[in-house]
């Protein structure tokens, strides 16, 4: 039974982040589902619990001996562990895309001590802006090649609070007790795609910004459809150009 692939976008931005390879996917015949994490920072923390609850909650209609590939994109791959403990379906593979890890032991911080030092300033009573408008121009342009699609992730992210980034999400026992991989789109990402390689997952490289998915749809179906199928060779092994 071909797994179903469950696309997973950061709570930072929106699922249209997914939506355009989901399109490739279902006409290559695959099965898939993105799930919403839009309302994740509403309420009080901790948050992670309601990533859990919205992907199972999207998967309520599929049989629950349907299997399920992971994908997770940015900051999604700490809630991987999490998501994976509770669901019902079986999961047959996660897959990290220009991702954060989960700790190998012990509950994982959503943001190092860093990035929270950088967070705290942009604060407005207790919420920050929105994850594009952290940055400049110049670092933001890049990832988008379409206007209008640019606009459509911008105007959809949420402004998350703070204790979003301020909390620790758990990491259960043996979670990647099933094929897990990674594929890199580039810098800052590289010492993660490293660190997943060193434990011992297969790990593949599809140049381009931290948003490439929505530049090359195509490529990073193909990609996440190799990553799935096992251990064999396939086009983007780490180094290949």
């Amino acid at each position: 039974m071909q797994p179903i692939f469950v696309l997973v976008h950061s709570p930072s931005v929106g699922p249209s982040t997914w939506h355009p390879v989901a399109d490739h996917l279902t006409a290559a015949g695959h099965q898939v589902r993105v799930p919403s994490l839009l309302t994740v920072g509403a309420g009080a923390p901790p948050f992670w619990p309601r990533v859990v609850d919205a992907v199972r909650d999207d998967l309520r209609r599929v049989p629950a001996d349907r299997p399920v590939t992971l994908v997770a994109h940015s900051n999604a791959g700490l809630f991987v562990p999490a998501i994976r403990a509770g669901l019902d379906h079986p999961v047959a593979g996660s897959i990290f895309v220009d991702a954060a890890l989960p700790s190998r032991t012990g509950p994982t911080p959503v943001a190092s001590p860093e990035l929270l030092d950088f967070l705290r300033p942009k604060a407005v009573d207790g919420r920050l802006p929105r994850w594009t408008d952290w940055w400049d121009e110049a670092d933001v342009a890049p990832m988008f090649a379409d206007p209008a699609v640019r606009r459509t992730v911008v105007e959809e992210q949420p402004c998350l609070p703070l204790s979003y980034y301020e909390q620790h999400v758990p990491v259960p026992a043996d979670w990647d007790d099933h094929p897990c991989s990674y594929l890199l789109f580039g810098p800052p990402y590289d010492d993660l795609a490293a660190e997943a390689q060193a434990r011992g997952w297969r790990v593949a490289r599809l140049p381009g910004a931290h948003l490439h998915q929505i530049v090359d749809p195509a490529g990073t179906a193909r990609h996440l459809v190799d990553l799935a199928s096992g251990p064999t060779e396939g086009p983007g092994r780490l180094g290949r150009r």
